[in-house]
């Protein structure tokens, strides 16, 4: 059985009434939280459109550039004489 929207907010509502003082920044912190996640998403299809410059981010320059794995190699005899 689903719960309505409005139960929930009440729900809500109540269960804020119970908590001291104190608590209550923290609770609108979360909801901010919540809130600058919610606006901040980024759907799939807008993921697609993002087109990545190099010149923008110079680290995706670097991107794939150790994946022949050679730039460690020897590293166990260059630090610890192994």
């Amino acid at each position: 059985m689903a719960i309505s929207s409005k139960t929930i907010k009440q729900e809500i509502l109540s269960e804020i009434e119970k908590l001291p003082e104190q608590k209550l920044p923290e609770v609108l912190d979360f909801v901010s939280f919540l809130l600058f996640k919610e606006s901040s998403h980024i759907s799939p299809l807008q993921e697609q459109n993002i087109k990545l410059n190099p010149q923008d981010n110079p680290l995706l320059q670097f991107i794939g550039a150790v994946s022949h794995g050679a730039l460690a190699q020897g590293i166990d005899e260059e630090l610890y004489g192994q």
